[in-house]
């Protein structure tokens, strides 16, 4: 039955937790062996783990609530969940490539969104044992124990991770800035941000909701800011659920580094 905290209320955290962590065992059942895999759209890959999992996150999400919406990298997408109470936003393995590849930087990223933003998050990487979890208004934890983003303010020495294309377009980085190896999961490239293993993150244009949305909660939770190069937060479940450039960082290098994202979006128009 539906309670006083909304469509969150109906799972707990910890309910969310084994759900995750089902999936993650399903996940590595298959991972550094070999599966079948294709690809969509030309170039994104797919591969049977993906579909094994969604399978699985779906059935298990929507058992107590079924009136909820779903959108997932994996599945259909049905217009219908625009105008459901809340909407699961999945992606069943973020970082495909490095999961067929063997490498260990891969998630599983669940989220779900009221009123275009999340309110409860879980994002969980089986091959590193790293398990996020975020309940608006509630804080972030890694592995069960409370999170909080960087509070740096200088750019001298701060951890930057993202797209080549994104981070030789900000000027004024200096030297200083240590600009860390891009991770293959875009989720977990942001929600690292959450604990302060970077002190930034940035997103090329055209990622997706089911990349950002539990990342997103998890920094927001943590003290931490993410939104697009114009300083807005992202709106999720939208028509299209696609976003442009974002930013994830500590709140107090989070105004530093905008500055300098709007100035590399001005040049750039």
């Amino acid at each position: 039955m539906p309670d006083a905290d909304g469509s969150a209320g109906r799972l707990s955290l910890d309910r969310l937790a084994a759900i995750v962590r089902e999936a993650g065992s399903v996940a590595l059942r298959t991972f550094g062996g070999p599966l079948r895999s294709w690809t969509k759209g030309g170039t994104s890959p797919v591969c049977e783990a993906d579909i094994a999992v969604n399978d699985l996150l779906r059935a298990q999400l929507t058992l107590d609530a079924p009136e909820l919406g779903w959108l997932s990298e994996e599945s259909e997408h049905d217009p219908a969940r625009l105008d459901t109470p809340g909407v699961w936003v999945v992606d069943p393995i973020d970082g495909t490539r490095a999961y067929m590849a063997g490498k260990p930087e891969w998630a599983i990223s669940v989220a779900l969104v009221e009123n275009s933003r999340p309110v409860l998050a879980a994002l969980f990487a089986p091959a590193l044992e790293s398990l996020y979890l975020a309940k608006a208004g509630g804080g972030a934890t890694l592995n069960g124990v409370a999170i909080v983003a960087s509070e740096s303010v200088r750019l001298a020495g701060l951890r930057i991770t993202g797209p080549k294309s994104v981070l030789q377009r900000l000027p004024a980085l200096g030297t200083d800035v240590v600009i860390e190896p891009r991770v293959p999961s875009l989720a977990l490239r942001i929600a690292r941000v959450a604990h302060g293993r970077y002190d930034a993150a940035f997103a090329s244009s055209d990622s997706h909701d089911w990349d950002l949305a539990a990342a997103d909660l998890l920094v927001h939770e943590a003290g931490g800011a993410v939104t697009d190069f114009a300083g807005e937060r992202l709106l999720y479940n939208k028509p299209e659920p696609v976003h442009d450039e974002v930013i994830a960082a500590g709140r107090a290098c989070h105004r530093t580094l905008l500055e300098l994202a709007r100035t590399a979006r001005v040049e750039r128009a």
